[in-house]
Order: structure tokens, then C-alpha cells, then sequence
């Protein structure tokens, strides 16, 4: 009995598949069709003038309880200096090839390439770039590379300074997707604020996943 049950199994199980694909059909096809099909009714592209689109992003991210400086191009490294001071901080992580010329010089940036998780823990916050930024959403993205860093800088300092460029900055999300097409194979992060979350009951708690702190300078 036991033998035949055996021999029988593979039979049912094979009937039963057979159903299933019987009933639904070759979904390759309709379901790209399908896919294509969908209603895509969103704004695709921006309305705003350049100055509207950055006070959007610069409102949102003080939502977010985020520090917003601005400078130009010229101000990146006395901006870093007073955003540090404001912090009290007197040391960030950086990415290996973040540019020198963004760095004060009375201060101190060690790289945080190939440092052990715990001495990124140790370390005061971390300063990086970023590859595009969305002001409907207040969101940062993080290529990681060699501006941006590895991901372990998202995740675990307790402070991020960032540096976003003016013309980084798009004003809905499928232009953010647009400005990450061809690095759909790489690592890649967005940051809204500094990391929190709540419970049930609604108590906050900030850096539970990421950064406590957030602080960006929007140059341009």
C-alpha cells in the first residue's frame, strides 16, 4: 500500500500542476501586455520654476526635522565648517575620493574605506555626496560609489551631513527615476530625513535604522 501510495504521488502532483497551468494560461505574454496597459495618470514631469522646486525640497527636508544650508559653489567647505560646529563635531567619515576642496582644513575627515563596522560606530557622523535628490518627497539618493560611500554610512553613524547640488535636484519621483537610469545594476539608497520610526502606540523614536541626525547643503 505504502509502495503504491509512493508510485501515485508524483502522478497527482503532476495532474494537479497541469490544472493550474491549464487554468492560468500562459500569463508571459498578457501579463506584459497587462503591465503596459496599466493607467499611469501621475505627474511625469515637473510644473515648477527651478527656485519652486528648491524651496519645496529645502521644506521638506525641515518636515523631516532635517538642517538645510545653503551656499555656492565656492561656500561648500565654510558651510561643512559651520554645520560641523553647529553639531559639535569635530571629525566625519568620508568616502575615499569625496573632493578635497569641500573639506576645512582645521578639521578632521578620515576615510572610512575598509574601516570595520565597529569603528564606523565609533566614528562622529559621516559627510558624503549624493547622486540625485526629489523635492516632492524631500528624498536624497545615494549611489554608492566613490563619492557616496559604502551603505554601511546609511545605516550606521549617528549623523549624515550631505552635500546636494542645485541641479541635482528634480521635482517628481518618476524624474527622479529617470536621472538613475543605466544604474539600475548598482547599490542605491534614498534617505528622507533622518531615520525614525513609531509604534502602535505612536511613541517615536529617531535612528532605529540610520542617522538620528541629517543635515544637507543645498549648493547653487
Amino acid at each position: 500500500m505504502s509502495a503504491a501510495m509512493n508510485g501515485s504521488a508524483p502522478t497527482a502532483r503532476a495532474e494537479m500542476l497541469s490544472k493550474v497551468r491549464e487554468a492560468a494560461g500562459d500569463q508571459a505574454i498578457t501579463r506584459e501586455a497587462e503591465y503596459s496597459a496599466l493607467p499611469r495618470e501621475y505627474r511625469e514631469h515637473g510644473q515648477s520654476d527651478r527656485r519652486e522646486v528648491l524651496n519645496q525640497f529645502a521644506s521638506r527636508l525641515h518636515d523631516y526635522d532635517a538642517v538645510v544650508y545653503h551656499c555656492d559653489s565656492q561656500g561648500i567647505a565654510q558651510t561643512v565648517a559651520a554645520a560641523m560646529s553647529a553639531r559639535g563635531k569635530t571629525s566625519l567619515l568620508r568616502p575615499e575620493q569625496l573632493p578635497q576642496e569641500w573639506l576645512p582644513s582645521e578639521l578632521s575627515f578620515p576615510p572610512v574605506d575598509g574601516l570595520p563596522y565597529e569603528e564606523i560606530d565609533r566614528g562622529q557622523g559621516v559627510i558624503t555626496a549624493c547622486v540625485a535628490a526629489i523635492a516632492f518627497t524631500g528624498t536624497i539618493v545615494l549611489r554608492h560609489g566613490v563619492a557616496d560611500g559604502r551603505r554601511a554610512l546609511t545605516l550606521i553613524p549617528d549623523y549624515h551631513l550631505c552635500v546636494v547640488f542645485a541641479d541635482q535636484v528634480v521635482e517628481t519621483v518618476p524624474e527622479g527615476f529617470d536621472r538613475l537610469r543605466g544604474m539600475e545594476t548598482l547599490p542605491l539608497t534614498t534617505v528622507s530625513g533622518p531615520s525614525a520610526t513609531a509604534d502602535i502606540e505612536m511613541s517615536r523614536v529617531k535612528g532605529v535604522h540610520g542617522p538620528r541626525f541629517l543635515d544637507v547643503i543645498l549648493v547653487g
